[in-house]
């Protein structure tokens, strides 16, 4: 993409009630505009790092044969008057009447509305197991929306939902997901500590949430100092559910008794096993040789837009973003500083479309400005990796190179460039491998 044809809008002075660095990092670049109180358009730029974090996750589903479809935003009162959960969820819950005055809610989750889904088509214990997930907007009338969207009122969630003939087989799922999870986060390259969880709302007898430890966070957790150490994807299935780590408000912790260390984080993940919670009232249940059963659920969610958020808290300077490679908008970055001069043009819509055949993301900065506006503008955007086509070329057939979180420029020859960059795509690629 050229920065000429490319919809960027950086912006250099945002309100002062602007808390948080991934939210004042976030307006500046041009990544989010606010419409009204925490909700958020996404722009270009912003939208591509989302849509990479959604690939990531997609990709990693689609291995692991986990059936993807959409739900609607918008669903009825009847489905959730069901599991009494009409009244009790509380305030946060948007409900809305239709001109023929029937209720309807936009959906803070889908509980009700799989277990609808699952009524309808299972029959028979041979249709068992069942895993569906979806990536859809869900709504919550947070009380005090703030921190951009870190904590919207309209966010993106990826939400799972497993279907299981018995409780022994559903523990099995929790834990395939479980270990997803830690992949998934893995490959998004964002450090994750999972945490043993109150059930809350959504209720059930197993839970564990999934934290970035960041001195931003709003959220607390506790945790033993040996499970930094450890390769939990490596571990047995035992010690995975049974991990010493808890979120601040779980029942009967004591942080100095149990040695366990205590430190800010934010949430980027929570995983149930809830059992019969939902089918039981749905009345749903499957014919097996040992006669109706009500199958055994858990649902699995990843707060999908609020992990760019998170990842900039954890990744900037005082310049801006530092992506990691793997959610970062373009992978590399062109700079031109002469777009006057007939060789340097020539030469970089060379390299440009070079790099864009062998399918990386890049973005030419052939904007008619100044070169610390540019280099401003690329350092604020956080993209890994900068080329710079400027006088050191026009001289000596020099390319700048310099990457975002080395902050450290090296002068490459023209004719080393290709090999040089090679190593990068090898390892790129090698990175992205699902």
């Amino acid at each position: 993409m050229k920065y000429s044809n490319f919809f960027i809008s950086t912006q250099k002075d945002v309100s002062k009630d602007v808390k948080l660095i991934s939210h004042l990092f976030m307006l500046k670049s041009g990544m989010i505009r606010q419409e009204t109180s925490g909700i958020y358009s996404w722009l270009p730029i912003g939208f591509r790092v989302l849509k990479k974090v959604i690939k990531i996750i997609e990709e990693i589903h689609d291995r692991h044969n986990i059936n993807q479809i959409l739900m609607p935003t918008i669903q009825s009162a009847d489905i959730w008057k069901i599991s009494n959960r009409y009244e009790s969820y509380g305030k946060e819950m948007l409900k809305i009447t239709d001109r023929n005055e029937k209720e309807l809610l936009y959906g803070p989750t889908n509980e009700e509305m799989i277990t609808a889904i699952g009524k309808h088509y299972l029959k028979s214990y041979k249709d068992l197991p069942l895993n569906l997930y979806h990536i859809q907007s869900k709504f919550r009338d947070e009380i005090r929306p703030r921190f951009g969207v870190m904590r919207a009122r309209e966010f993106l969630m990826k939400d799972a939902y497993s279907f299981d003939l018995t409780e022994e087989d559903c523990l099995t799922t929790y834990i395939n997901y479980f270990k997803m999870y830690l992949f998934i986060f893995k490959k998004l390259g964002i450090p994750i500590i999972p945490v043993k969880a109150p059930s809350g709302e959504i209720g059930g007898s197993l839970s564990h949430e999934f934290h970035m430890i960041v001195d931003s966070g709003e959220s607390e957790i506790c945790f033993s100092d040996e499970l930094l150490k450890k390769n939990l994807l490596d571990i047995s299935d035992s010690e995975l559910i049974n991990i010493r780590s808890y979120t601040s408000d779980f029942d009967k912790i004591e942080v100095g008794k149990d040695k366990l260390i205590k430190k800010k984080s934010i949430e980027l993940g929570h995983i149930f096993l809830f059992g019969q919670k939902y089918s039981k009232p749905f009345d749903l249940h499957v014919d097996s040789k040992n006669g109706k059963v009500f199958p055994y659920m858990g649902s699995y969610g990843i707060g999908v837009s609020r992990i760019p958020a998170a990842v900039i808290e954890k990744f900037h300077d005082e310049k801006g973003i530092v992506w990691p490679k793997e959610i970062s908008p373009f992978q590399i970055i062109i700079i031109n500083l002469l777009t006057k001069d007939k060789v340097c043009c020539n030469y970089t819509d060379y390299l440009y479309e070079h790099l864009k055949n062998n399918r990386l993301d890049i973005l030419l900065d052939d904007r008619d400005e100044s070169a610390g506006k540019k280099f401003a503008d690329a350092d604020l955007s956080g993209i890994p990796l900068k080329l710079i086509i400027g006088k050191n070329f026009l001289n000596e057939n020099l390319i700048g190179v310099s990457f975002r979180n080395l902050n450290k420029e090296e002068l490459i020859h023209k004719s080393e460039i290709e090999s040089y960059l090679n190593k990068f795509i090898k390892n790129i690629t090698h990175d992205y491998k699902i």
